[in-house]
């Protein structure tokens, strides 16, 4: 397995709108999580924080020059890993107890570590057995229909199941922008977790077609117009008669 130092395991692309693309580009991408930077006028909003193998705070110390609020869109440990680091958490209360008491069987990390989810590691090589989420306890519950208030800009909260019981998605009509999570992304979903639900993955989706999307950005793979994401859904649907 390559070794990478370090100050290599982050890349970050600038979008519009003030959002930026975090993403750590030696995991693969159907395990690599897309971290989204969200600047607001007087606060920033971090949606997810990756697999925790390399400090966020020390590599990118911009993301702590201003108050942020670390989202988790859900509590798989490729989403979650670097929550600890910052002081303000926000997750769903259907997922909070992950957040606080990570397990690798709960994080689903006991299920996908390994060599299939790495091109490098960082600096050494790691023991995938040794390998643990930590603990960072919520310090906000937020539900649907919640606002993330960032100053100039507003992320409303969408309780969307069905990846997982506490997945959300973060609504901005003044963009018209969706960042999506894992309950829809331009790639293989996953659908059968141990805590998926497809009743609630349907009428996610369905709730998820009828915003007037402008862009998505998912929770993996490049993000997608809303044209594409009508595309996705109705494909959902014809395999899920």
């Amino acid at each position: 397995m390559q070794i990478v130092s370090r100050d290599r395991w982050f890349e970050v692309a600038q979008r519009q709108d003030g959002i930026s693309l975090i993403h750590e580009p030696y995991v693969r991408p159907f395990y690599r999580c897309n971290l989204w930077h969200v600047r607001g006028r007087e606060r920033d909003a971090l949606i997810d924080s990756g697999s925790g193998l390399v400090s966020l705070r020390e590599q990118l110390p911009w993301l702590t020059e201003r108050p942020l609020l670390a989202v988790a869109s859900h509590t798989h440990f490729d989403h979650i890993a670097g929550h600890h680091e910052f002081p303000e958490r926000l997750v769903h209360p259907a997922e909070a107890a992950i957040l606080a008491a990570p397990t690798r069987e709960s994080t689903l990390a006991a299920d996908c570590i390994g060599d299939a989810m790495f091109e490098a590691h960082p600096d050494q090589p790691l023991s995938y057995a040794e390998y643990r989420v930590k603990a960072a306890p919520a310090t906000r519950l937020i539900e649907e229909g919640d606002v993330l208030e960032l100053g100039d800009r507003v992320l409303q909260v969408l309780h969307t199941p069905g990846h997982s019981p506490g997945g959300i998605s973060l609504w901005e009509k003044a963009t018209q922008t969706l960042f999506s999570g894992d309950i829809l992304y331009d790639g293989p979903l996953v659908e059968d977790a141990y805590h998926s639900n497809l009743d609630d993955y349907a009428r996610s989706l369905a709730r998820l077609r009828r915003l007037p999307v402008r862009c998505v950005h998912g929770g993996h793979f490049p993000s997608f117009s809303g044209e594409r994401m009508h595309e996705l859904i109705d494909a959902w649907f014809a395999r899920h008669p």
